[in-house]
């Protein structure tokens, strides 16, 4: 009973742990770059698809996936498969067909 009250902050502590690693870590590593003479122009590419941009639609992609692998599993068990198998197959199957092809629409749109 006492557990989700540990566990809760843990998590948080751990998600804000890793956010701020990667913060310090990526301020230290300009500042060293700016010290040696590095141009600041190198933190910033003209012509690059913001990672948002990039990260929204891979998200989008991979819940349209699992959206229609949750169609599909139910239509395939209307037409007699098993519930256990047909579900979680069609559901990881299309999502990973959703995340392949964000891959490529990532690949297509950074090249560009």
């Amino acid at each position: 009973m006492g557990s989700e009250l540990i566990i809760v902050p843990i998590v948080f502590g751990v998600i804000f742990g890793i956010v701020y690693l990667v913060v310090s870590a990526r301020n230290k590593e300009r500042l060293a770059l700016i010290e040696k003479g590095a141009d600041a122009s190198i933190f910033y590419s003209g012509k690059r698809k913001s990672s948002a941009q990039i990260v929204v639609l891979n998200f989008a992609l991979l819940l349209m996936g699992v959206g229609a692998g949750i169609f599909l599993g139910g239509l395939f068990t209307t037409l007699g498969m098993d519930e256990e198998i047909a579900m979680p197959g069609t559901i990881f199957f299309t999502a990973g067909a959703g995340l392949l092809t964000g891959f490529y629409l990532t690949k297509k749109l950074t090249s560009e």
